[in-house]
């Protein structure tokens, strides 16, 4: 599913139009990036939680050469499933 599918359904199940929708969807990414950048962690009931985590450097290796490579520390952005969402996939 795009971002603009996404607007289009939640525009339906709200009644509101496209660009409120667009508008509302916005909002929220701003929302849970600006938490997830001073907080570290989001967490939103029965559907799951955002954290930020550090990944430590490590040493991968070049498929084409097969040479060594570092790769150097990063925080990434994880996602764990609550139980209403787990349930709802089954």
């Amino acid at each position: 599913m795009t971002k603009a599918e996404l607007v289009v359904k939640i525009a339906e199940k709200a009644n509101l139009t496209k660009a409120n929708a667009e508008r509302a969807l916005n909002a929220f990414i701003d929302a849970v990036e600006g938490v997830l950048v001073k907080e570290g962690k989001l967490t939103l009931t029965g559907f799951g939680t955002f954290q930020v985590e550090e990944r430590k450097d490590r040493v991968g290796r070049n498929p084409r050469t097969g040479k060594e490579i570092k790769i150097p520390a990063t925080k990434v952005v994880k996602f764990r499933p609550g139980k209403l969402l787990k349930d709802a996939v089954k």
